[in-house]
Formats: structure tokens, sequence, C-alpha cells
């Protein structure tokens, strides 16, 4: 009979990387206090990573031992489980999007949940909570186009928007002309002058 512990951990590595498990899955094993016992045992024995408040997922095994599983397929499991939108921030953005040569040094996603921090081995990654307008677009490159400018401000949001129009696919452009009312006053304003000089 296998033990609830090695429940967990068969669990937690059947899971693709990133994957995210939490206690309360295991209920029907044990009761609450036997299961938390359980993944703090193998969490202190490295086994599993505690991410965040209740949220754990299997290390990744290499040719070079460990390593914490990568952000974005942490971030991203989070976000499926707990029903969240998360994408990645305007500095992030802005440097895809060739709108910036800085590189951000921590990560950054935004989310529709709570603001909380991730722990990833060494490494901390912020999920932080953001307006809806923000989101609208999701991935897609008009919604990165968003987060981008939120993130250059007013003052640098025309000519960021000519490079915009330039590097994006029409259909891109189009979604993002087509968001304005979403959008906070000044950006709806440059999109639209930006959009009228076609």
């Amino acid at each position: 009979m296998t033990t609830l512990p090695e429940t967990i951990l068969r669990q937690a590595q059947s899971l693709p990387e990133g994957g995210v498990l939490s206690p309360k899955e295991f209920l029907h094993l044990g009761n609450r206090a036997a299961v938390d016992q359980a993944f703090s045992r193998l969490a202190r024995a490295g086994k599993l990573l505690r991410v965040a408040r209740g949220a754990y997922a299997a290390p990744v095994v290499g040719r070079f031992g460990p390593r914490a599983p990568a952000p974005k397929r942490v971030v991203t499991a989070l976000a499926e489980q707990r029903g969240e939108t998360v994408v990645p921030h305007g500095a992030s953005a802005a440097n895809a999007l060739g709108l910036t040569q800085q590189v951000p040094i921590r990560e950054v996603y935004l989310t529709s949940g709570k603001t909380r921090k991730l722990k990833l081995g060494q490494s901390e990654v912020l999920v932080k909570h953001a307006p809806s307008w923000m989101l609208a677009l999701g991935e897609r490159p008009a919604g990165a186009a968003i987060r981008a400018l939120a993130w250059i401000g007013p003052a640098h949001a025309a000519e960021s928007l000519a490079t915009l129009r330039r590097v994006l696919p029409l259909s891109e452009w189009q979604a993002l002309a087509s968001a304005r009312a979403a959008l906070p006053g000044w950006m709806a304003l440059a999109i639209g002058k930006e959009a009228a000089r076609a």
C-alpha cells in the first residue's frame, strides 16, 4: 500500500514541468493536518518546492541536478488552477515588441487575481493584480501592446505607437484600435491619432 507522501510525490512527478499541486486535492486521503504535514516533509526533503501559500511544484531533475521549474510554466499552471488571467508585465511586453532595449531584471506578471510572490528556488517572481483593461486582449500581440504602452506612459506613447503600427500584423493593429473604449483616455487618444494617420 502506498503512503500519502508517495501518492503526493507520484502525482507531482506525473505533471508537466511547472504543474502545481494543492494540499486540498488530497483531503480524500487523510485529514488536513496529515496532508499538510506530508507536503511540509516533502518540501523540507527537497522533493517538492513550496511556490506559494497552498501551492507546490516538483523540481525538474536534469543533468546538473534538480532545479526550479520555469517561472512562466508555474505562473500559467497557477492561473489555470485558480481561473485567473495572467500575462507578462508591460516592461517585458515593451522589450518583446522592440519598444525598449531594457531587459527587466525581475520577472513580473499581471493577474486578474490577488497580488502574490512566488518562490522558485533562488528567484522570486511577482504576480501583481492589474486592472481589467490591462488584461483585455490577453497574451496576443495587441494585448502586449496595451501593457507596453501602459509601462511606457503618455510622454512617449506617440513614438511607440508609430513603431507598433509598423511591427504589429494588421489584424493586431486593428484589435488594438478597436479596444480604445476600454482603455485610459490618454492611451485611447494616442491610438486614435496614430490610426487617423493611416
